[in-house]
């Protein structure tokens, strides 16, 4: 089992290394919720998240004949970067098996830190596919699997947050109530945790998961680690199906909570926390933050901790995050409509139906000969969620066999 002892040792490899993170009070953030919100910058580090802590100490663990037969990792996309960048500083060998539906600019931060001694295979559509072929693949070819979070030395690295966030709050003179950490695999808030609960057991632990991927909530609910049968991708940094059994067990110790945040409530976190304060942070990044308005009860007039994890937050994927805040926040609604095929129908439909402040974003139809009505694919945009009663009212007035695409998740990612 990891330990505060080799915590502290991965420190002394990593300190000249790694970059110290800020922790800096957030006055945004505090005002918003009523307490005294510290975020701990990992979104900062070299390869904008805190992986690189965990593949660099893991494989300046090894030994040089393991090192110069060269070592093997799956990730979505950040212990990738971290795997890269340290096997280009050591010149090691690198294969790095990545899911297909890793965003494309975390595809090409692995080229670029891990230059010539890296090479990318895109396999499976979720992490552990793309673990397995991994795992296959290291024990035909004789290397040595750096796995992501199940593994003592990773989480020794990742535990060297927790040590910097201690040291920072003693010269800062804070004295932190709860740390808010994200939670995929489980290798941060295994190392954060068991360093923090040796020194300072004072501090409540919080882990936070996004609900379309709940793996470890899963693991505490049946008393081991269970594969979930799908998740949601979204949080691709945090969307793992299953844990890793050591990650568990030091969760079952020293988590003292854990709760699940909405993917649009992350959206919505990313969104503002970029407007609001200049801070980049990817979904996985944005967990903890989010998590401060499902628990903001629970932090009122406390000192809070939140570990913003990664920065790696591809801006093509912005238009899909803005999507899903907007259907989390209750304005945002998709339906398929049926519409008669008549001049000044659509007229009718924006006049008696959309509501003075609404709008329609989508619109979709195809005519048909000889056909009274013809389904039509809409999006519409509310000025206000509370609108929403009435609104479906009135198009239940226009037709009474609409369909609401977000009551079928099918049909919602068929058509939108």
């Amino acid at each position: 089992m990891i330990s505060a002892k080799s915590i502290e040792q991965a420190y002394q490899v990593l300190k000249d290394v790694v970059v110290e993170t800020s922790l800096v009070f957030d006055p945004y953030l505090s005002e918003k919720y009523a307490a005294n919100i510290y975020v701990k910058r990992e979104n900062e580090q070299r390869v904008r998240s805190f992986k690189i802590r965990g593949a660099y100490y893991a494989i300046h663990q090894l030994s040089q004949e393991e090192k110069e037969r060269g070592v093997v990792c799956a990730s979505a996309g950040n212990h990738a970067q971290g795997v890269a960048y340290t096997c280009n500083e050591m010149q090691i060998p690198a294969t790095i098996f990545m899911p297909i539906t890793t965003p494309q600019q975390k595809i090409g931060q692995v080229k670029f830190f891990g230059g010539k001694y890296v090479t990318i295979k895109l396999v499976g559509d979720t992490f552990d596919e793309s673990a397995q072929a991994a795992m296959d693949y290291t024990q035909a070819e004789g290397k040595t699997f750096i796995d992501p979070f199940d593994d003592v030395n990773v989480q020794a690295g990742q535990g060297t947050v927790a040590y910097e966030v201690l040291k920072q709050a003693d010269r800062l003179e804070v004295a932190f109530d709860q740390v808010l950490i994200p939670v995929g695999g489980g290798g941060l808030i295994a190392g954060m945790s068991t360093y923090l609960k040796a020194q300072a057991p004072e501090v409540k632990i919080v882990g936070v998961e996004a609900n379309g991927a709940r793996s470890m909530k899963a693991a505490f609910d049946k008393g081991h680690p269970v594969k979930l049968k799908k998740i949601d991708k979204f949080a691709d940094g945090i969307a793992v199906q299953k844990v890793g059994s050591s990650t568990y067990e030091a969760a079952r110790q020293n988590v003292d909570q854990l709760i699940g945040v909405d993917e649009g409530w992350i959206s919505e976190t990313i969104i503002d926390l970029y407007s609001k304060q200049g801070i980049v942070a990817e979904p996985a990044g944005a967990a903890a933050i989010a998590a401060l308005d499902t628990i903001k009860e629970q932090i009122a007039g406390k000192t809070i901790c939140c570990v913003i994890s990664g920065g790696n937050n591809d801006i093509n994927r912005m238009p899909e995050m803005e999507e899903r805040s907007l259907i989390y926040a209750g304005v945002k609604h998709y339906f398929v409509v049926n519409f008669p095929q008549r001049p000044g129908a659509l007229r009718e439909f924006v006049n008696d139906i959309l509501g003075p402040s609404d709008d329609i974003t989508r619109f979709e139809y195809i005519k048909r000969a000889n056909k009274g009505t013809g389904p039509v694919l809409i999006g519409i945009t509310l000025g206000d969620k509370e609108d929403y009663p009435a609104f479906s009212q009135r198009l239940e007035a226009f037709d009474p066999n609409y369909i609401n695409l977000h009551e079928n998740d099918s049909l919602y990612k068929m058509l939108v």
